[in-house]
């Protein structure tokens, strides 16, 4: 190896990191086209909020701001819009009301299956496309950038959506 050569561990990665780049791009359009697909006048920012309370549950807006990556003024906007849709709700705890909690309603739960459940399907077509030599590893392999990404796998996701409407007390 010559100086200024990528060794074949480091020009691997560089293959990874690329080939995972193209499919975020193909993740994203299978994002946009499935939350399109439903007419629900959602942006994808709005969606990605309604991910991440099926997926931490309840959150203060300054929590959500810093999930987000976006300040808390924009956090508390597009909670209002999405408010105004019915899709979250804000509440007040009893201990501590000087904090607004943010949760799903039943309607934005809903949403948010109905999309995922499209986008299921449409990945699975994908994947039925393919020869995987071994799908176990690879799920693996996708699982472990999942969980190094602060998320979890989709077993786990679909748990946590079939309890993402709090009760009235839970918030």
């Amino acid at each position: 190896m010559r100086d200024g050569e990528p060794d074949d561990q480091h020009y691997g990665e560089a293959e990874v990191t690329d080939a995972l780049l193209a499919l975020s791009r193909v993740m994203v359009g299978l994002s946009a086209r499935t939350v399109g697909a439903l007419g629900a006048d959602v942006t994808l920012p709005q969606f990605r909020t309604l991910i991440l309370l099926v997926g931490r549950g309840p959150l203060r807006a300054v929590d959500l701001a810093e999930e987000l990556d976006v300040t808390p003024s924009t956090a508390t906007r597009m909670c209002d819009r999405l408010v105004r849709k019915g899709l979250v709700a804000r509440h007040e705890r009893p201990a501590d009301r000087r904090s607004t909690w943010v949760a799903l309603t039943a309607s934005g739960r809903d949403l948010v299956g109905e999309a995922m459940r499209r986008r299921r399907s449409m990945i699975a077509d994908l994947v039925a496309d393919l020869s995987l030599t071994r799908p176990v590893a690879f799920a693996a392999v996708v699982n472990a950038l999942v969980e190094a990404a602060g998320d979890v796998p989709d077993a786990q996701w679909w748990r946590r959506w079939e309890r993402a409407v709090p009760e009235a007390g839970d918030v």
